[in-house]
């Protein structure tokens, strides 16, 4: 979260009015480079061709849609008949939730504050991300509201204030993070007209062959992640949700922050139980920017209980802090996104 103070890139997070109490949610254009012919020629090896945008996908109710930047996987310089087998037997996607300030690059362009961080609009983070994990689907999920045109809050995935500070809450076996994730990836594989998609409910039988997912927070977006750990103990034991949980192959919480007082990072014993528990890889990788900050001292001291906590019941967490030997800073905070 680029946040909870004032910096001199002009951001100040917490320090805004905490009496206010509604926004409407932003509606972007679709740019024209995002329809670009699929026809385009494969040489020019242009990897806009390979993004799509889908607006206001449906989620587990019709009300709560989200935007999604889909990256197809780069199937340049392959033979027709292997790309055709990589079409049909492909089925990993990775899922991404973005921090403040991040949007539509057109949006950013016409902001002030977001103008400077063109370099880490959901296009290009979509590209980083495929990069990082080729021949993977990327989704980039737009919260549903971003408030001043920087506060994003995903509210559809968990409970939250205007600033993007949630409530977290247990696993609801008909609304929450993990059953609006799975709808919206179903609408979204339908909307793309992707083989084989997610059905948005039931049982083993509803998931397709080979369907594998890996979710990334940054920032304010790691209140999604932190929400589906909370849900944990339900999902598990739904039988319903289950065969969807068992799909998570990792999850990775980078540079993790919102502007509530606590729960930053989850710490509560009885969740990180079942989320070592789960058979999912856990990555967590911080800058100084969240971790050291002395008026957020809170957050270090969450992020050192949340690894703690995973490796006492038996968990093997990836860590790291980067940059430890520069000053915190937003572009590092950002840079994240590509180093880990």
């Amino acid at each position: 979260m680029l946040a909870a103070r004032t910096v001199a890139a002009g951001f100040t997070l917490i320090a805004v009015a905490k009496a206010m109490t509604s926004v409407a949610a932003t509606t972007s254009p679709e740019p024209r480079e995002l329809h670009a012919s699929a026809s385009r020629d494969a040489r020019t090896g242009n990897p806009w061709r390979r993004l799509q945008k889908l607006l206001a996908v449906p989620g587990d109710v019709p009300s709560r849609v989200n935007d999604l930047l889909l990256l197809r996987p780069d199937t340049d310089g392959q033979s027709d008949a292997g790309s055709e087998k990589e079409k049909s037997s492909n089925n990993k996607h990775v899922v991404f939730f973005h921090g403040d300030i991040q949007n539509f690059q057109e949006e950013m362009a016409m902001q002030p504050e977001g103008a400077q961080w063109l370099s880490w609009s959901l296009e290009q983070v979509a590209f980083i991300l495929g990069q990082r994990f080729p021949h993977r689907y990327i989704w980039v999920v737009r919260a549903s509201r971003m408030y001043l045109h920087k506060f994003s809050c995903y509210h559809n995935f968990v409970e939250s204030n205007m600033f993007g500070a949630p409530e977290h809450s247990p696993f609801s076996a008909d609304s929450g993070a993990f059953c609006h994730l799975r709808a919206l990836l179903s609408h979204g594989m339908e909307q793309a007209n992707l083989p084989s998609p997610l059905q948005p409910q039931g049982g083993a039988d509803s998931i397709p062959p080979g369907f594998s997912l890996t979710l990334v927070g940054f920032s304010k977006g790691c209140v999604v992640l932190n929400q589906m750990v909370y849900e944990l103990p339900g999902a598990r034991a739904d039988p319903q949700m289950s065969p969807f949980l068992k799909r998570i192959s990792d999850m990775f919480w980078l540079d993790g922050g919102h502007p509530g007082g606590s729960e930053t990072w989850v710490t509560d014993k009885q969740v990180l139980k079942e989320l070592a528990a789960s058979g999912v890889s856990i990555h967590a990788h911080v800058t100084p920017y969240e971790v050291c900050d002395p008026m957020r001292a809170w957050v270090g001291r969450e992020h050192g209980h949340f690894i703690k906590t995973l490796e006492e019941f038996g968990a093997c967490p990836s860590k790291k802090l980067h940059f430890k030997d520069e000053p915190p800073s937003i572009e590092n905070h950002f840079r994240v996104i590509q180093e880990f």
